[in-house]
């Protein structure tokens, strides 16, 4: 017999024939399972509340429960009530007791409720999923309340005086908590963020710790991920990027107080440097902050410090590395300093900011001794930060360019094409790489750059073009014009021409040759894409190529609400339907406990599906593969090639 080495292994998990009939039996059943439900969230940008507001509303997920279960039983202010109860169990338990509106019979009435939703949500799961996420304080009794029957008369008073005792021993609270909890974990079984946790929002590391706590999920990486990993791995043109934008949108605290990095050198040399009047262009964009007038001064000046080591260690970067064939200009050299203007292919711009006293005329990209001090520094405090190595590790555990999973591609920005809608190759080292292959050589990329952060090899530069290299899989864009944007006033110099991808993608036949070129099948397959905001206030949508690929960026960041016209798009994926869900803008946390209002403004059901098992799924291959082995190891004891033991 095959693979006896193996069986005897397996055979010490399964000792004896009743053993493993058992777990075939039980794995047999769970393939008839439906399958549990997948949420889709990209471009967090560090908006934690929106995005916890998400989590604990399944994206609307919850009070569409609510709203099956009880539809004409209980009013709307009740479902309203019942759903807020649910998603900030305190905070509204809170709010009724200080407004004298709890009482036993309130508590009875919504225990009920709870228990029922419960039951529902939990029911495609099995009890052995359910009773290891049940919170140890109360696990014997919520199973005992989950497996009664509704219609069981029987039973009906042992239901009735559980639910009295609870109320009487003064326990009601604590057990809405854990019961609300539970809800939360099991109306979402896998949750996928598409990429970008980082910059423009004040708290991506709060993002992360919810990640980290957060019992299945995955990340694709993103553009800004990629940068934070870079510049945690001590890369320098990232790491002067990730402070420049922290600084731009004035999240000075992220820096400094949750991360620990310390400042205090980059602040002094660009105080020293740029006390005299900065240009608009590097004032802070504030976003639902604020700043006193001399806070924001010297954070001024520290973004103008920064971006100008940013553009010599790029300019650096673009000369010494040939290979990533940049598609833009070097600009230091361009620029008259005497005159205050740059040349570009021919014509001569005026510099809107043409203080630069850092900069040599002869030799314009050469940090100065201060600022090579100031970079080596922050590189330091980069590298070693636990807190931020931390963060980077999860990232990189948990995360991957691309991620095939029951029939659908996750990527966070684009597979390249060319304007023909070919796969758009790179050349590296005399190999060429296109497709499929060009998102696993950056996949590996990654992975060497973070396996081999303690060696002198140059990987960790290859982040820097992910970041914004032409044929980067996360930026899309034939080139980054952040320099111009600063310094030039003509619009026609920023343009950044988007990648062929992002029109061609429009086409059915495009999104099903993508498709199969990561061995999906295009009749069932779908594409999940983030990294454009959809600006649906002028008509865009999300479903491109018939329903083939859904763009979930439509603006959770508060930065790009103006622009789309809402705050974001999520997915959602069950057995029976793919829900593409869009959200109105999150205000606060205060406000949605204390209105009930949800952010969830309507819903586009983008494809209806006969019920999908266990079975149709990745986790369902899995199982039958397992189901395939145990049959052989079964086999085996009842051959005696294989000794029981009892």
């Amino acid at each position: 017999m095959e693979d006896v080495e193996y069986l005897k292994l397996l055979a010490e998990q399964y000792p004896n024939v009743p053993a493993v009939s058992t777990e075939i039996i039980n794995l047999k059943a769970i393939l008839n399972l439906p399958k549990s439900t997948e949420h889709f969230l990209t471009d967090l940008h560090g908006e934690d509340e929106a995005f916890q507001h998400m989590l604990k509303t399944a994206s609307g997920l919850i009070k569409y429960q609510i709203e099956k279960i009880f539809d004409n039983e209980i009013s709307d202010s009740e479902k309203n009530e019942l759903a807020t109860v649910i998603y900030y169990p305190e905070e509204k338990l809170k709010l009724l007791n200080n407004n004298n509106q709890l009482s036993n019979e309130w508590y009875k009435k919504n225990l009920n409720r709870i228990v029922r939703l419960s039951k529902e949500v939990s029911s495609v799961y099995t009890r052995s999923k359910v009773r290891k996420a049940l919170p140890k304080n109360f696990a014997y009794i919520i199973e005992e309340l989950l497996h009664l029957k509704q219609d069981d008369k029987n039973k009906k008073e042992y239901h009735d005086q559980i639910i009295s005792m609870i109320i009487e021993i003064g326990q009601a609270e604590n057990f809405i908590i854990s019961l609300s909890d539970l809800i939360q974990t099991f109306t979402i079984d896998k949750l996928h963020i598409i990429g970008d946790l980082f910059d423009r929002g004040p708290n991506p590391h709060r993002i992360m710790e919810e990640l980290k706590a957060h019992h299945n999920c995955d990340i694709q990486w993103g553009n800004h991920d990629i940068l934070w990993i870079g510049a945690g791995l001590g890369q320098k043109a990232l790491l002067a990027t990730a402070v420049r934008i922290s600084l731009r949108y004035g999240n000075l605290e992220l820096l400094e107080e949750y991360y620990g990095i310390n400042m205090r050198p980059l602040a002094r040399f660009a105080i020293h440097y740029y006390r005299n009047s900065i240009h608009k262009e590097f004032q802070p964009k504030l976003i639902d902050k604020e700043l006193d007038k001399n806070e924001k001064k010297i954070i001024s000046q520290m973004h103008k410090a920064i971006s100008v080591i940013q553009f010599k260690l790029e300019g650096n970067l673009i000369k010494n590395r040939s290979e990533f064939n940049m598609n833009e200009a070097v600009y230091l050299d361009k620029i008259d300093y005497k005159k205050g203007t740059i040349t570009l292919e021919g014509k001569e711009y005026q510099l809107t900011d043409n203080y630069l006293p850092t900069i040599d005329p002869e030799n314009p990209y050469q940090l100065n001794e201060w600022e090579q001090e100031v970079i080596d520094q922050l590189s330091y405090s980069f590298k070693n930060n636990d807190k931020l190595q931390n963060d980077i590790r999860f990232l990189f555990n948990n995360g991957s360019m691309y991620l095939k999973y029951n029939n659908n591609l996750l990527y966070h920005g684009c597979v390249p094409l060319t304007s023909d809608g070919e796969f758009a190759p790179i050349e590296i080292n005399g190999a060429k790489y296109e497709g499929k292959a060009l998102l696993d050589f950056f996949d590996d990329i990654v992975r060497k750059s973070y396996s081999y952060k303690y060696e002198d090899v140059d990987y960790r530069d290859w982040l820097w073009y992910l970041w914004r290299g032409e044929l980067s899989p996360l930026f899309g864009k034939d080139k980054m014009t952040t320099f111009l944007r600063y310094f030039t006033e003509d619009s026609s110099l920023q343009v950044e021409k988007m990648n062929p991808y992002y029109n061609i993608r429009e086409k059915e036949t495009t999104c099903n040759k993508i498709l199969k070129e990561f061995g999906l099948d295009p009749k069932i397959g779908h594409i999940i894409n983030g990294h454009t905001p959809v600006k649906e206030k002028r008509g865009e949508s999300p479903i491109k190529g018939n329903g083939k690929l859904l763009v979930i960026d439509g603006g959770i960041s508060a930065a790009y609400q103006k622009k789309t016209g809402i705050a974001g798009y999520t997915l959602s994926y069950n057995s029976f339907e793919m829900r593409l869900i869009y959200h109105k803008p999150f205000f606060s946390k205060k406000l949605a406990v204390k209105k009930g209002s949800d952010t969830v403004s309507s819903k586009r059901i983008v494809k209806f599906k006969d019920k999908i098992m266990i079975s149709e799924t990745d986790i369902g291959k899995k199982l039958n593969n397992k189901i395939k082995k145990l049959m052989k190891l079964l086999k085996a004891y009842n051959k005696g090639i294989i000794k029981e033991k009892y």
